[in-house]
């Protein structure tokens, strides 16, 4: 008989859209409500997230909806396609769990969807996942992404004591896809325009161009895998940052839809780590 523990499957929600707002040309806003909330809850990360089910067209699901009979009893590729997503802000008491989405056109699944979303449209979810919070006793903060991130980073600033410092940096297409971000009296936040160039380019630049404080950082950088890989070499070789004060992950990878690319991802970031204990990252 195996000891190993048993893992706990994650837990089921369903919501219904109260509402929606556009909050940048590239960016909708979805608030979900419904007394099947009650249930849930983001525990203590500002890195909560979920993953939301969409049905696959065609497919006659069970009544009532249970992802775990699904995945039981159908083939895989009958399956609701899952996408991840940032919990932007949770209320129990409402209750309503806000989520943000980018949203380009036609292309993707999610994005198209909360931006035709109208009230009373329904969804399934499982969650909330999340492993990172600003640490109060870190000497100062380091926040790094794409549009991505940009809700776990809000969430992150918005859960720091007044006056703690960190240096925030935000890459987005343009000017008119900056959001306000509600800032402890410390931060000094960086907006980078990336136009046309790929993305994450803008922001590897200015994160390796910029003055660090001293003392002990704690670091928080997501986004698109490749500029990820490049900013974890620089905070664990160049900065010799421990493993244990960085949160860093590709939340998705350029030429992939997310079941591409989590299916590939934990190869990936495997590779990552062997490159950069080769090249001389603390262990």
């Amino acid at each position: 008989m195996s000891d190993r523990p048993t893992r706990k499957p994650p837990t089921q929600h369903r919501a219904l859209v109260l509402r929606t707002e556009r909050l940048t040309p590239h960016t909708v806003r979805v608030v979900f409500g419904g007394e099947a909330l009650r249930s849930f809850a983001t525990g203590p990360y500002t890195d909560s997230y979920v993953k939301l089910l969409f049905p696959v067209p065609g497919v006659a699901y069970p009544e009532p909806f249970d992802v775990a009979a699904i995945r039981r009893d159908l083939p895989r590729e009958q399956w609701p396609r899952t996408r991840t997503y940032t919990v932007r802000d949770w209320d129990p008491r409402t209750p309503e769990l806000t989520i943000d989405f980018v949203h380009h056109g036609d292309t993707g699944l999610a994005g198209p969807w909360a931006a035709s979303a109208r009230p009373g449209d329904e969804i399934f979810f499982l969650g909330p996942g999340g492993a990172y919070a600003p640490d109060p006793s870190a000497d100062w903060h380091l926040l790094a992404g794409d549009e991505s991130a940009l809700p776990a980073i809000s969430t992150a600033l918005a859960a720091m004591p007044a006056g703690a410092r960190a240096l925030v940096f935000v890459e987005v297409a343009g000017p008119e896809e900056e959001q306000k971000l509600d800032t402890p009296g410390g931060a000094e936040v960086v907006w980078l325009h990336r136009g046309a160039g790929p993305v994450g380019r803008a922001l590897v630049a200015a994160v390796t161009a910029a003055e660090f404080p001293p003392g002990a950082m704690q670091a928080f950088v997501h986004g698109e895998a490749h500029f990820v890989k490049e900013l974890r070499r620089y905070l664990r070789v160049d900065h010799r940052v421990p493993r244990e004060r960085l949160s860093i992950s590709g939340y998705w990878r350029r030429g992939h839809d997310e079941d591409g690319w989590q299916a590939g991802k934990a190869e990936w970031n495997r590779q990552v780590e062997r490159e950069q204990e080769n090249a001389g990252a603390p262990e």
